[in-house]
This record gives structure tokens, C-alpha cells and sequence, in this order.
């Protein structure tokens, strides 16, 4: 495999989906879910209002989980870190003023101290309320909040050295890219082997490429999707990236429908062993699966392949599929959009996701033998895993779901050992 080695000064490194995880980055949800309402959720990019203190609690169990077996990084506290470097803090006010294009508002924020100003940052600042906004009861922001931003996944990924940036698709999110630019680019903890794709420089509107539709597989191996978040013309650029500067060798793109429940690719499968994964399976079995093409660096052009199960066996990662909602229909569909294939893993076989997502983790017992934990009982010591067992530990999400993702979704695996 022609992958580059890691700079002896690197400390992000992830070549896989499935290695034992050493550290990542979460946030915790704050006051800026507090943005969203019924009114203006879709503008936000939810389809329900969240429970703040529900989700923080969901959270805070989550990242405990996570703690036993990685160290876990806060971006208010990696950002908290570098906010009073001068280059730092130049760069996120330059380019954060230019998704906000206030001049009042840059006077002010030159003079705020570096933790309020990461608040602002991620929790927005409302506009002053003139007398139009009051009498309609509206409010405005010079500072748009990040109610997505505990989806670390999507704004930026690391693959094998390198990292991308995410380009994100939609302006409520852009933000985010600059935070996590400014986080890879100056924090000693996160040095790395350069940017593969930088999303905070792509200003097209259709070079669009998001962290959910970005797996790696293998260090020579990616899959990525091509979803209603990502555009062929910005995956075509990264795919060049990964052969140019991450040492990759085949990229798989699946091409999800421009109108689904899916809005990523790990919304559909994610990788949970070295021989398996969790599969939503109407968009992989039958006359609906999903189209699969092959990049391979030695070989211009692409490849179309009718099964994607084929396709990796070829490349000699035979996966076996575990179907998310069991066998019934039904329960397929209602566990998918619950977030049912959104598994995050901390080892070879032992991964976290939703409790709720019942028929799923019947299925994964059942069929692979993983066993069923749940994650009080884990944290509580009530149940020890083995070094050598499959297990799902299963966390509540009951708030958390709303906002449209699972255990992946709300990690940045940024080291993890290498398996391959």
C-alpha cells in the first residue's frame, strides 16, 4: 500500500474506520440548540426541536463511554486553547466577518476576550431588535449560532496523515469549517500531514463535500458518498486529493438518491468489524440498490460495478452485511431514519449506537454475535468486555436523534491505531 508515512511531529492519524480509538473530538451541546424553533427549523436543517438539558445529559453519558476507551477533546476547549494566539485569533475573525459582514460587529468582537468570543462564535450574537423586528417578535443574528456543530463529524475528517475540510453544503454550517480550519492549522495537539481538501477556501456553490459521506476503510481504501450534501464536482476534487496527498489507491462512491431519508452515507452504512457492517438494506439488495462506481489511482476514468459487496471483495475487503432494522420492512425504515446504521467504533467489533434502535442490535446479536450493552451498565462496571467479544454498547438518544444523527456523526476520530 503507497501510503505516506506520518511526519514524526504528526499527532492525528486514522486508517481506518474500525482501529482501537485514542482520541477524538466531540462537542457537547449548548445554548445554541436554544436557536432553533418551529418556525425557523428547517432553516436550521432539523426536522424536530431538541430538549437541551435531555440532550446534554445524553451527551455527557456518551462522552463517558467514549472516555474509557479514548481521550475525548471539547472543541470549546481546543479552541479555548489557541483563541489568544495572535495569528489565531486574526484568522477567525477575518474569516468568520465574512460569513457575517458586519462592521459594527467586527469593531466589537477585535475587543472580546478570547472565551467570550468563542461562545459567540458557536452560540451566535442576535442583532439589536429595531422596531420592525419587535413589533413582528423576530430575531436576527450578526453571529449565525451552530445548533449542528455537536455533529463533529461533518466539518472536518482525518485521512491516513492528512485531513480534509468539510465544504458544507449549507450557509447555517459554515462556520463550522473555520472553526475546525483554525483548530487542524494552529493546535499543537492536532498537527497533521497538510490538508487534503480545504472546504473554508471552496466559495463554489457546487463543490460542496461533507464528513458523513467519507469513510476510510483501509489506508488504501475510501468510500465515499455521493449524497444531496455532496457534489460530483467537489468529489471528483477530493478523490485527487486522496491519490495525491493521503496515499490512497480506490475510492468507492455510492451514489445515494437526490431525495432520501439519508442525507449522508454513514446514514446507511457504517463499518463495525474487519468482516462486517450495518447496512440500511433496500439501498444495497434488490432492484433499488444504489449505484456503485470505482476510482482506482493506476487507471483513468472510473469503473461502474453493480454490487458493492462485489466491489470490495475484489479489493479484498469481503464485508458481510448486518441489516439495521432486522428483516421486517418496517423496522428497517423506522431504525434507518433513527440513525440505525450510525455506529461509531472504539475497537474491531465493539462499537457505540441508540438503544432505541432495538431490532438492529437483535440483528447484530443474532446473526454476527455481538452482545448488547448497555452503556450504565459499562460505565457502572456491571458488565466487563473481553478483549476478544463483538459488543454494541447502547446509549440513550432519545433528544439527540432529533437533530438527524447518531454515535458517528457526533465523533472526529482524530487518532486511532492502525489495524491493516
Amino acid at each position: 500500500m503507497n501510503v505516506t508515512p506520518a511526519p514524526a511531529s504528526a499527532r492525528v492519524r486514522v486508517t481506518s474506520e474500525i482501529g482501537p480509538l485514542r482520541a477524538v473530538i466531540c462537542h457537547t451541546p449548548g445554548a445554541e440548540l436554544l436557536a432553533v424553533t418551529p418556525s425557523n427549523r428547517e432553516q436550521y436543517l432539523y426536522d424536530d426541536i431538541i430538549d437541551l438539558e435531555q440532550a446534554r445529559k445524553e451527551h455527557h453519558r456518551f462522552r463517558a463511554v467514549l472516555s474509557r476507551f479514548a481521550q475525548v477533546h471539547e472543541v470549546r476547549q481546543l479552541l479555548q486553547d489557541i483563541i489568544d494566539e495572535p495569528e489565531v485569533r486574526r484568522f477567525l475573525m477575518e474569516r468568520v466577518l465574512e460569513v457575517s459582514a458586519s462592521q459594527p460587529l467586527a469593531g466589537d468582537v477585535a475587543e472580546t476576550p478570547g472565551d467570550e468570543l468563542i461562545r459567540r462564535f458557536i452560540e451566535g450574537q442576535e442583532s439589536e431588535r429595531g422596531p420592525i423586528s419587535r413589533l413582528l417578535h423576530k430575531v436576527g443574528y450578526e453571529l449565525p449560532p451552530l445548533p449542528n456543530l455537536f455533529f463533529t463529524r461533518d466539518a472536518a475528517m482525518v485521512v491516513n496523515d492528512g485531513v480534509i475540510i468539510g465544504a458544507m453544503k449549507y450557509a447555517v454550517r459554515w462556520t463550522e469549517e473555520l472553526l475546525m480550519k483554525a483548530l487542524f492549522s494552529y493546535h499543537p495537539l492536532l498537527n497533521n500531514g497538510g490538508l487534503i481538501y480545504d472546504g473554508a477556501e471552496e466559495l463554489r456553490s457546487d463543490y460542496t463535500i461533507e464528513g458523513g459521506d467519507v469513510l476510510i476503510l483501509r489506508p488504501d481504501l475510501a468510500m465515499v458518498g455521493l449524497s444531496e450534501r455532496s457534489s460530483p464536482a467537489a468529489l471528483e476534487c477530493l478523490v485527487e486529493g486522496l491519490w495525491q496527498k493521503a496515499g490512497v489507491e480506490h475510492v468507492v462512491i455510492v451514489v445515494l438518491p437526490t431525495e432520501s431519508p439519508a442525507i449522508h452515507l454513514d446514514m446507511i452504512l457504517t463499518m463495525v468489524d474487519r468482516e462486517h457492517c450495518v447496512v440500511y438494506p433496500p439501498y444495497f439488495f434488490g432492484p433499488g440498490r444504489l449505484p456503485v462506481l470505482h476510482y482506482r489511482r493506476d487507471r483513468k476514468g472510473l469503473r461502474e460495478r453493480s454490487d458493492l459487496f462485489a466491489a470490495l471483495k475484489e479489493l479484498e475487503l469481503p464485508l458481510e452485511p448486518i441489516c439495521c432494522g432486522g428483516q421486517h420492512p418496517t423496522t428497517q425504515e423506522r431504525e434507518q431514519w433513527a440513525s440505525g446504521c450510525n455506529f461509531v467504533a472504539v475497537r474491531p467489533g465493539v462499537v457505540l449506537g441508540y438503544s432505541r434502535n432495538e431490532a438492529t442490535m437483535r440483528e447484530m446479536e443474532r446473526e454476527a454475535g455481538y452482545r448488547v450493552v448497555p452503556a450504565l451498565d459499562f460505565l457502572m462496571g456491571d458488565a466487563v468486555l473481553r478483549e476478544d467479544e463483538r459488543a454494541v454498547i447502547a446509549f440513550e438518544g432519545a433528544e439527540l436523534v432529533r437533530g438527524g444523527g447518531g454515535g458517528r456523526c457526533m465523533t472526529l476520530p482524530v487518532l486511532r491505531d492502525d489495524i491493516w
